[in-house]
């Protein structure tokens, strides 16, 4: 994580790193195959972000270096973006400080050159996206602005910013509004032909799928439970990444926990989301707060021994 917050604080776009050049083609051949990689349902290494910072802090190097070269500058660029856009989320992911904010600022860098109305409206969801729980009456504002911006032939930008509004607003108790932004993201992702879009590589993996992910999520924030499972039943997670399977089994597991008598399949979510992405569930501070919750429930349950295997590799401390 080192050299990646090195390229990230230490680098603007057009400053060149010190470090060897490779040719472009080859590049931008190895960032479209690791982003191929990560959006997969399958390979573990979609799951495994040490692996995913490794390769993808070499990848920004060697962006970095050729979007210095005037030749190379316009080819280079959006590549860069979706490249700095997958760094913020595994920071947001693994919970670490800064990183988000720098990334975003990065991705809105990269915007500003390219000077498109499409990748500006990206980069403006991205910093809405990263602010997370930070204020999330802000995160809010940028999210909807970023809806307002974005062009109309690009759907998959508009369809996130309002799942990201919808969980901005759900975290500060309004449903109404919540559910005005998921209903709205459900049009969208109506008229985005596959369940999961393509576009733009590494970045959204906007439609029907992640709408019903969201929904979840939006649930569980809004108190509705073990409620959440009557629209867990319809989401196909075998269409999106790990990372995302992950998000939905984490959160719909939270759920769960909150009726005693589904606590075991509450309990084998988590565990199923940590199988798919085992850091991003480790640092969840979510996750911790419900697995110390059931460590301090569960000591004389049958599941009482799964429960302490999890708390231990989230380095929780055994209570009782």
């Amino acid at each position: 994580m080192a050299e990646l917050a090195d390229l990230l604080g230490g680098w603007w776009v057009g400053e060149v790193p010190d470090a060897p050049t490779r040719p472009l083609a080859g590049v931008l051949a190895d960032l479209r195959r690791f982003h191929e990689a990560r959006n997969s349902p399958g390979p573990k290494v979609a799951g495994d972000y040490p692996t995913q910072i490794g390769t993808l802090s070499r990848l920004i190097r060697d962006l970095l270096a050729a979007a210095a070269e005037p030749a190379h500058e316009h080819r280079v660029l959006a590549p860069l973006l979706t490249a700095y856009h997958v760094a913020g989320s595994i920071a947001m992911r693994l919970r670490i400080p800064g990183l988000p904010s720098l990334a975003a600022d990065r991705m809105q860098q990269v915007a500003d050159r390219l000077d498109d109305p499409v990748w500006q409206a990206v980069a403006a969801w991205g910093r809405a996206q990263f602010l997370s729980g930070v204020n999330r009456a802000r995160q809010y504002e940028f999210a909807v602005a970023a809806a307002d911006m974005a062009p109309a032939d690009r759907p998959e930008t508009r369809g996130m910013a309002n799942l990201t509004a919808a969980m901005a607003a759900a975290t500060q108790g309004d449903a109404d509004l919540a559910e005005t932004h998921l209903a709205e993201a459900a049009a969208i992702a109506e008229r985005v032909e596959p369940d999961v879009s393509p576009w733009p590589a590494g970045v959204m993996q906007f439609g029907r799928t992640n709408v019903g992910i969201f929904r979840v999520t939006v649930g569980v924030e809004l108190g509705h439970g073990a409620r959440v499972a009557e629209v867990a039943e319809g989401v196909r997670l075998e269409t999106i990444s790990r990372g995302r399977q992950a998000s939905f089994w984490l959160d719909y597991g939270r759920g769960l926990l909150t009726d005693r008598g589904r606590r075991d399949e509450g309990l084998s979510a988590l565990l199923r989301a940590e199988q798919l992405a085992p850091q991003q569930v480790h640092t969840n501070v979510f996750a911790r707060e419900a697995v110390a919750e059931l460590q301090r429930s569960s000591r004389r349950d049958a599941s009482g021994r799964e429960v302490r295997g999890l708390a231990w590799r989230m380095g929780l401390a055994p209570t009782g």
